[in-house]
């Protein structure tokens, strides 16, 4: 893999699951890895482990993100940052709408607001923006908020793409299926259960094979951009079809 294009690369949602593993990658290909999140702690044992420079700020901390831009130059911007809540559209509250678009949507697209001008005027870099399978597929027993704000990842990618024409910005959406994070614990409030539930029974995908599909996109030659990257468990399908009887 050739890394030589690139110097810096950010990491929002940094502190543990996907984010963490992207950090270990980037760094050991010899990347100045700046991690980003909320949790100060676990991004302190991060930095002691890899090296990388740490930002203890959450996403939707506007003004903290300006000032970080104001100081920073970033070649590669992974944003993995993200929610999940329970419940659907008719299920839900106000704040957990506002949550997953402000989390899940709105960063990344003030990420890009705020770090791709100086890509373009550097003519160099690389956007990946981590969707989900729930942005391009409906399935039971997800939230509509979550599956919504997904969906605009894929379109924020697309016309970003178009936006970047002639430039030597790539722009890559991976799009991961069920990954053994603390996503299902933080939901159902017990990590124990979470695990005997969604994974203790399943071969499903890891953090690391997710930054080592990043791994690749990011080494590839620059003549080469990987746009979209659906990774699944192998023993993972989708689709299916409901039909619902008459009732009398």
């Amino acid at each position: 893999m050739d890394f030589s294009a690139y110097k810096t690369a950010l990491v929002t949602g940094a502190s543990s699951g996907i984010g963490a593993q992207i950090v270990r990658r980037l760094s050991a290909e010899g990347l100045e890895v700046h991690a980003l999140a909320r949790n100060e702690e676990r991004l302190k044992a991060l930095s002691a482990e890899t090296g990388c420079k740490i930002h203890t700020i959450s996403v939707d901390d506007s003004a903290a993100l300006d000032k970080l831009a104001a100081e920073l130059e970033v070649d590669v911007l992974i944003n993995n940052a993200g929610q999940s809540r329970t419940g659907d559209i008719l299920n839900t509250t106000a704040e957990d709408v506002d949550a997953l678009l402000d989390i899940n949507l709105k960063s990344v697209m003030h990420m890009v607001r705020l770090f791709v001008p100086g890509m373009v005027a550097r003519n160099r870099g690389h956007v990946v923006n981590i969707s989900s399978i729930a942005g391009h597929y409906a399935f039971a027993g997800g939230n509509t908020a979550y599956h919504a704000s997904k969906a605009g990842v894929h379109s924020l990618c697309q016309q970003l793409r178009v936006h970047l024409y002639g430039k030597q910005v790539r722009v890559t959406e991976i799009s991961p299926a069920r990954c053994e994070t603390e996503v299902f614990g933080r939901l159902l409030g017990d990590m124990e259960e979470a695990q005997r539930r969604f994974f203790d029974d399943y071969e499903s995908l890891k953090p690391e094979d997710i930054a080592d599909a990043i791994a690749f996109c990011v080494g590839s030659p620059q003549r080469m951009n990987v746009s979209f990257m659906e990774v699944l468990p192998t023993k993972q399908v989708l689709g299916g079809l409901n039909f619902a009887k008459r009732t009398a």
